[in-house]
């Protein structure tokens, strides 16, 4: 049986591999708030999320202190 296309396409879903790299100490607290909308609260922690633009601009807003993988 095959699968459709939208089932295969769920099924390969993009991940970014997320870590950060800086201290928000000092920064805005949207900086703040949005490292922990991505779920990093301490440095060197990683999570893998998946790839959507939301959270591409999260990680872009916080650039400067993550390091990203796709």
């Amino acid at each position: 049986m095959a699968r459709s296309k939208a089932a295969a396409a769920s099924a390969e879903k993009k991940t970014l591999r997320v870590t950060q790299t800086g201290s928000p100490i000092g920064r805005k607290a949207d900086q703040e708030a949005t490292l922990k909308g991505l779920g990093l609260n301490k440095r060197h922690r990683t999570r893998v999320l998946e790839d959507t633009p939301a959270v591409r601009g999260m990680i872009f807003k916080v650039k400067h202190l993550v390091r990203v993988e796709e």
